[in-house]
């Protein structure tokens, strides 16, 4: 890192999940299309797109092909805390969002309105699974990362930057960028060589995607680790790193998107009615206690 950055720089957003809320702004609900103006969520003229915006140009900065391999190194040791998925939960429900005019529901309620919306539509139970611990890896939070490091849009680090990522005006300040190691369309990489030989900006999917690994089908796995990767599976232009295996899993990134950015509702859901059905699903696919 160039510089050391004040407290309040690496946490520019009041919450992390105001970063979810500006992906509503930039792909909005199909089916809210019609409604009203009045009836959208106030993102155009709310304060959280320059806070949001301030959160890219730090992000954008600062990870670099070497700040991720040094994150990968202190984090994939998997040393900070061994817990159960449901202390993981728990711990991760300090992070509620009191920010949001929208909607008051802690981090446990938004995992299952998600889940819930892909359990009615009938998928199978390991995408409802999925559905329900993919925002786990914000955690990292709680572990003393800032905001840029744990949330927001990913993309290929090693290589060009492509201008279909979120605010790409912000990588002129990322050293890679002037890197002739890095700033080319290739970078490291070969042409197709596949993801899994691709290093993405650090934050809490890869983190999260590592610690699952050896639990879930490939498909979950994809949803975890590029559920973030907008430029990818929103806007196509990775294609050039992806092999046929990527392409195919991919198709299951999109599939898990909308259930993601579209299944937030006011009405809460009834954490104690389905908690027993979320216990044996958890405990079929997962050890009862994990290393994060």
């Amino acid at each position: 890192m160039k510089e050391s950055l004040h407290k309040d720089q690496q946490n520019p957003m009041e919450n992390v999940d105001d970063w979810e809320e500006n992906l509503l702004h930039r792909y909005p609900d199909p089916s809210e299309a019609k409604k009203e103006k009045e009836e959208f969520r106030n993102y155009v003229d709310s304060e959280r797109l320059d806070t949001v915006r301030e959160f890219y140009r730090i992000n954008h900065e600062y990870q670099t092909y070497d700040f991720v391999c040094n994150k990968e190194a202190e984090f994939l040791k998997f040393d900070k805390k061994e817990m159960s998925i449901w202390e993981a939960v728990e711990f991760l429900n300090t992070l509620v969002d009191d920010s949001d005019p929208d909607i008051d529901l802690d981090q446990t309620q938004h995992l299952l309105q998600t889940s819930e919306a892909i359990r009615a539509d009938g998928h199978p139970d390991w995408f409802v699974l999925t559905g329900f611990i993919h925002d786990l890896g914000k955690i990292l939070c709680l572990f003393g990362e800032p905001q840029w490091a744990v949330v927001g849009d990913t993309f290929p680090v090693g290589c060009a930057f492509s201008n279909k990522i979120v605010y790409p005006e912000f990588f002129k300040e990322n050293p890679d960028n002037t890197n002739e190691r890095f700033n080319t369309k290739y970078g490291v990489y070969e042409p197709n060589c596949g993801l899994d030989y691709v290093k993405m900006s650090w934050g809490h999917d890869e983190y999260l995607y590592q610690i699952m690994k050896d639990h879930l089908p490939d498909p979950a796995l994809y949803m975890i680790r590029y559920h973030s990767f907008y430029s990818q599976h929103r806007e196509n232009d990775y294609r050039h790193l992806m092999n046929n295996k990527d392409v195919e899993m991919f198709e299951w990134v999109k599939k898990f998107n909308p259930y993601d950015l579209y299944s937030k509702a006011p009405v809460p859901p009834n954490v104690k009615e389905l908690m027993p059905y979320y216990k044996e699903l958890v405990a079929k696919y997962l050890p009862e206690k994990l290393n994060f």
